[in-house]
């Protein structure tokens, strides 16, 4: 099935409420993609993956992208069924404010770490995830690094947070050298 035909076929089960917005293009987006609602992404995922038409089997992976313009953060599937080799692209669009929707470990156990890191950079809560915690920031680590609003402060527990630009340490001088050529002064 193409992308255009899963759109299709997910549209008249679920209706247009909860799957809309196809871009085809492919001067705009390498992969064909559309819009699920994200309290409806449990349901589609798991008709997507038990569907014989669909069998998607593998979740690919799951990025998640903050817009801060349009006050949103984009979470997005790619789905792949290795019996029917076919994929597709789903994207749930999330207000920042209230970045949350529903797991989708029970529907596709690989998600588990994926949502984890989604959530430790971007702050995305996926509910009823199992185990809902950071995965690469300390567990006491303030704010999500990947918001484009995000304020990096200046240490961690006493850490310098920030190194110095490596191209400045160029300029600093070794005694007997001439820092600029490299040669003894």
């Amino acid at each position: 099935m193409t992308p255009q035909d899963i759109f299709k076929k997910l549209q008249a089960k679920f209706g247009a409420e909860a799957i809309f917005d196809l871009h085809e293009d492919p001067k705009k987006d390498k992969d064909p993609w559309f819009q699920c609602a994200p309290y409806s992404f449990e349901d589609v995922g798991t008709f997507l993956r038990d569907d014989p038409e669909t069998l998607f089997d593998y979740m690919e992976c799951l990025t998640g992208t903050d817009y801060l313009k349009e006050n949103q953060i984009h979470v997005t599937w790619h789905l792949y069924s290795y019996p029917l080799k076919h994929r597709v692209v789903i994207k749930c669009f999330l207000p920042r404010e209230d970045a949350a929707m529903p797991t989708m470990v029970d529907v596709w156990p690989v998600s588990n770490w994926q949502e984890r890191e989604c959530f430790d950079l971007l702050g995305v809560l996926f509910e009823g995830h199992p185990d809902l915690r950071r995965l690469l920031l300390p567990d006491d680590w303030e704010g999500h690094p990947l918001r484009k609003d995000y304020g990096e402060k200046d240490d961690y527990h006493g850490i310098p947070t920030t190194r110095p630009n490596p191209l400045e340490l160029f300029k600093i001088g070794v005694p007997g050298k001439d820092a600029s050529k490299g040669a003894p002064s």
